[in-house]
C-alpha cells in the first residue's frame, strides 16, 4: 500500500530530512585520509542525538551503525570500521534519521584526495543522474520516468553500470515504505505520480559491470568486478511542474569547499535544477 502524505506530513519529513542533512554536513567537514568510519559514524549519531532524534538505520534489521559506509568497490550498506580512509579514496555515506514520526534519508559519495579522473567522471554522472531522475518525478508522469532517466543518463549516454538489485524507495512513519524506485526502467511504465507520494531516489552506479554480490557480513554490497562504485540519494515530494527535494546537499557542499581533503563533486551541464 502507498501512502500519499499530507502537506503537514511533508513538512515533519523535510524537517528530518534537513536534519539528516546535517550529519552528512559533519562528516563532509571532517572526512579525509587518515580518519576512521567508526569515528565519523559515532559523532553523526551524537549530532542526530543531541538534535532530539534517532538514527534511522541502527538497529533496523539488525544494522549495528547509524551510517553506512561503503568504500571504493563497496556499492551500499558497508559497516563502519575502524580502517582508516586513504588517499584515493571514494566514500559513500548514506544516513537515515527518525524525528516527530517521521524518517528522512539521503546519501553522499565523498572523494578523498588524488581521485583518479574516471571515477571522478563517474561521480559526476551519478550524481548528475540523481537529479535527472528528480527531473522526472512530477505528478502525470509515471515511475517508470524516473527509472528511465536515470538508466538512459547512466549506461546508454555513459556506458556504466546501474545497479539493479538495490533500489530507492518510498519513505514516511516506516524508513521504508512502496513504491520501490529502480535506477533502470521504461518510461512510461509504473504507477501514476501524485501529489503526496514522498519517495528517496538513489542511483547506485558503476564504473563496470552492474553485477554485484553481498560480502559475508550479510550487509556489505559490493561490485562484482571490484570496480568502484557511486551512489547519492535525495528524498523528494512529487509535485505539479517540479519536485520538491526535501533533503539538501547544500550544506554538505559548503563544507566539502572547506575541507582540502575532498574533491568537489560538480553537476554535469546537461542537468537544470
Amino acid at each position: 500500500m502507498i501512502f500519499y502524505k499530507t502537506a503537514e506530513e511533508i513538512e515533519l519529513i523535510r524537517e528530518s530530512c534537513l536534519l539528516n542533512c546535517k550529519a552528512l554536513e559533519h562528516v563532509a567537514s571532517v572526512i579525509g585520509p587518515g580518519v576512521k568510519g567508526s569515528k565519523i559514524d559515532k559523532e553523526a549519531e551524537a549530532l542526530l542525538r543531541d538534535h532530539g532524534a534517532v538514527p534511522g538505520f541502527k538497529g533496523y534489521r539488525g544494522f549495528p551503525a547509524t551510517l553506512c559506509i561503503s568504500l571504493n568497490e563497496q556499492v551500499v550498506h558497508g559497516i563502519p570500521s575502524d580502517y582508516e580512509f586513504k588517499d584515493g579514496d571514494i566514500v559513500s555515506v548514506d544516513c537515515g534519521t527518525f524525528i516527530n514520526g517521521f524518517f528522512g534519508d539521503a546519501a553522499y559519495t565523498f572523494a578523498l584526495g588524488d581521485v583518479n579522473e574516471d571515477v571522478m567522471e563517474l561521480l559526476r554522472v551519478t550524481k548528475t543522474s540523481l537529479y535527472k531522475g528528480i527531473d522526472a518525478a512530477v505528478r502525470g508522469n509515471r515511475l517508470g520516468d524516473v527509472s528511465h532517466a536515470i538508466q538512459r543518463y547512466c549506461e546508454q549516454e555513459h556506458k556504466y553500470g546501474v545497479v539493479r538489485e538495490l533500489v530507492g524507495h518510498g519513505i514516511g512513519r516506516n524508513l521504508h515504505e512502496a513504491p520501490e524506485v529502480p535506477n533502470y526502467g521504461r518510461r512510461g511504465r509504473g504507477i501514476k505520480l501524485k501529489e503526496g507520494l514522498v519517495i528517496a531516489i538513489e542511483p547506485m552506479v558503476n564504473l563496470g559491470t552492474k553485477a554485484v554480490r553481498q560480502l559475508d557480513d550479510g550487509w556489505t554490497i559490493i561490485t562484482k568486478d571490484k570496480k568502484v562504485s557511486a551512489h547519492y540519494e535525495h528524498t523528494v515530494a512529487v509535485k505539479a511542474g517540479k519536485a520538491d527535494i526535501l533533503s539538501s546537499h547544500v550544506g554538505v557542499e559548503k563544507a566539502i569547499s572547506n575541507n582540502p581533503n575532498v574533491k568537489e563533486v560538480a553537476l554535469k551541464s546537461e542537468v537544470v535544477i
